[in-house]
């Protein structure tokens, strides 16, 4: 997953919840430096008895916002949609160069 032109990274979720797994694997996928590169990541765990929605909120350096529904993608169309998003801005920096 390209996550060089990634600026924030915003979960929600219950740790506990089966639908929570994609924006915990989405999390796990991220690099072990990526806060020392400048990523804001915000990770709020819901407690166990919750109800309220897992969400997944990823800003580009371009101003892009994606919030995804991650109850109902799996981790394969969410890295998707952000990987064909990071393309497109590596395209767009290597004609600027």
């Amino acid at each position: 997953m390209m996550t060089r032109f990634i600026t924030d990274v915003t979960t929600k979720f219950n740790p506990f919840s089966a639908k929570a797994r994609t924006a915990r694997l989405f999390i796990s996928f991220l690099p072990p430096n990526a806060r020392a590169g400048g990523m804001k990541i915000t990770t709020l765990l819901l407690p166990r008895n919750s109800v309220e929605p897992t969400s997944l909120y990823v800003k580009f350096k371009d101003g892009k916002e994606m919030n995804l529904d991650v109850e109902n993608m799996g981790i394969k169309s969410v890295v998707e949609e952000v990987d064909r998003h990071s393309r497109a801005l590596q395209k767009q920096a290597d004609l600027n160069e």
